[in-house]
């Protein structure tokens, strides 16, 4: 008989013990509902362009993005993200083609919206994809100017609501911006599209494969650091958060994902909001890389780096996984 006393009465593997057991007592469920599907669109016909730094993403042309988004809304996907690839022709130092109602951001708006309609439609409001020199506002004498690029963005965002986007997602870390966002909006009627702010984006190096796919690696001038957020920081991240939403931030976001799980549990945990995460290009290049290499469990990986995002915090996830994970989630 053994010895009782030399063992523990409270034992916690017994709740590991089978698999209704793990199912009974798991602290956190990944859902489809989670997921947000970033795309990229592109000018021409018949255009499927592969990433080269983003293994199996690729930029759709118009004409084959009905069919493209097509796969999100079957697997039940609530929502897509759109990023436009701007022709260099039609860059310019201010960004013009941002409020251009034509642009490839708002005619993939509408199209989207007409055969999806219960489709959830996410514009990132920023002037990168639209500038000549890559950064996200207006620059006078190498300075990022904050208040004139606000004006820009502003009416980027008007914009976009006009032309069916039912969230707006403002990237660009200018002060203030979600408030003049917000008033604008109101304005003109729209005061049910949504504002998601990309509240902690940070000076990453993990955006590499991003600017990649937009076609605008090369154009940037500098770097962010000036707007951006310090990697260092942590307490800075809560200031943001409490000032985008007095701005009237619905749900915010933290950029990038698996690097910053820390700072989305702080927001979760001291502002109790919809929080989200971008698991960016360069964390799934990496989780990619590994994969073809044999390094690392497809599936489990996936689901895994997912899964860690619930865990911290998050209520949904954008990631080029979407896709994968959703099917997973299925079977």
């Amino acid at each position: 008989m053994k010895n009782v006393s030399s063992y523990p009465l409270s034992r916690l593997r017994r709740n590991r013990h089978d698999n209704f057991t793990r199912r009974l007592v798991q602290e956190n469920h990944l859902h489809v509902d989670n997921l947000i599907w970033p795309i990229f669109v592109c000018e021409g016909q018949n255009q499927r362009q592969k990433v080269a730094s983003m293994p199996g993403v690729e930029r759709v042309s118009l004409d084959l993005l009905v069919e493209h988004v097509k796969q999100a809304v079957d697997l039940g996907i609530p929502a897509v993200a759109i990023f436009p690839i701007t022709p260099k022709e039609l860059r310019d130092s201010k960004g013009t083609e941002a409020l251009n109602p034509d642009n490839l951001m708002c005619r993939a708006s509408r199209l989207l919206k007409k055969n999806f309609p219960d489709l959830g439609i996410i514009g990132d409001v920023a002037l990168d994809p639209y500038t000549d020199h890559g950064h996200d506002g207006l620059i006078k004498d190498g300075r990022i100017l904050n208040d004139e690029s606000i004006e820009v963005l502003r009416l980027q965002a008007l914009n976009q609501a006009r032309a069916g986007n039912d969230i707006i997602a403002p990237s660009d870390m200018m002060d203030g911006r979600v408030q003049a966002i917000r008033e604008t909006l109101d304005e003109h009627n729209f005061e049910t599209v949504r504002i998601m702010s990309y509240t902690a984006k940070y000076a990453s190096a993990f955006y590499g494969p991003f600017r990649d796919a937009l076609g605008s690696g090369g154009l940037l001038t500098g770097d962010k650091k000036t707007y951006q957020m310090n990697p260092a920081n942590s307490d800075e991240a809560l200031r943001e958060v409490e000032q985008d939403l007095a701005e009237g931030a619905d749900m915010i976001m933290v950029k990038p994902g698996m690097p910053y799980l820390d700072i989305i549990r702080r927001i979760r945990d001291n502002f109790a909001v919809p929080t989200f995460a971008y698991q960016v290009s360069g964390e799934y290049a990496m989780i990619m890389g590994a994969i073809e290499k044999g390094w690392l469990d497809r599936d489990r990986t996936i689901l895994e780096s997912l899964m860690a995002f619930k865990r911290a915090g998050c209520s949904g996830i954008l990631t080029y996984f979407a896709l994968d994970a959703a099917r997973l989630l299925k079977d």
